[in-house]
């Protein structure tokens, strides 16, 4: 791995698991001591981050880490909705071969694997995340939209945007088989609107998936057992 990958890897964990604080000043000879590698790295994640909006700029030097309203984080997801429907309908319209549609499928199956049993367990909700990630990544690549990807790509890194942001979290509520059924029984529906080549149906539904991950996300955080287990909690004002 290089070293500026692994500068960048580490600082995102870091600020989303609370091992930085939100009042700290990030400088590099700070970073360079706590992540043991070189300032370069450190520089070069440091601008990575800004431009994923997790840091911003200091007017004194150096950085410090953001901090986001809970409208900040229902408008990533209502974003992520938005351009995963295009994503979708680009699928739908290109008419894909059943062969280029065999990882979307296989990701569909996957999910209904886990989702056979009537209760499920942290591992079954690791595999649900596996699944989820390889669904959502497929549809991406069925687009064939390098603009939508990097996009997509910019939007998801932030705080419980990304499909699998809370995933694990709603492990802990009494809801979350009902929760992540409702999603495939949506995955579904998308995988059979693109298959029929319908783009309005496939982008319809990829909306109607992420305006459930919202009304989840709240769920979540309402839920004191849940609260708990997100990553990037106390970048959330007032969560």
């Amino acid at each position: 791995m290089q070293q500026s990958t692994k500068a960048l890897l580490r600082l995102r964990e870091m600020i989303l698991e609370g091992e930085l604080s939100i009042d700290e000043r990030l400088s590099e000879p700070m970073l360079v001591d706590r992540i043991a590698v070189s300032r370069t790295p450190i520089r070069v994640a440091l601008v990575k981050l800004e431009h994923e909006g997790l840091i911003e700029p200091l007017p004194s030097g150096g950085y410090q880490i953001r901090t986001f309203s809970k409208k900040d984080l229902f408008d990533a997801i209502e974003l992520r909705g938005t351009l995963e429907g295009v994503a979708a309908r680009f699928a739908a319209e290109a008419r894909p071969t059943r062969a280029a549609l065999g990882p979307l499928t296989r990701a569909v199956a996957q999910l209904d694997d886990v989702l056979a049993k009537s209760e499920l367990n942290e591992d079954d909700f690791a595999a649900y995340t596996e699944g989820n990630e390889c669904f959502h990544s497929e549809l991406l690549n069925l687009a064939g939209s390098p603009v939508i990807a990097e996009s997509l790509n910019r939007i998801v890194r932030l705080p419980f945007a990304s499909p699998n942001a809370f995933v694990m979290a709603q492990a802990a509520i009494p809801e979350a088989h009902h929760i992540i059924t409702v999603a495939q029984d949506q995955h579904h529906g998308m995988l059979e609107a693109i298959e029929a080549g319908e783009g309005s149906r496939a982008e319809a539904l990829a909306r109607e998936h992420s305006r459930c991950a919202r009304r989840n996300l709240q769920i979540v955080l309402d839920h004191d057992r849940a609260e708990h287990r997100l990553p990037g909690l106390q970048l959330v004002k007032n969560a």
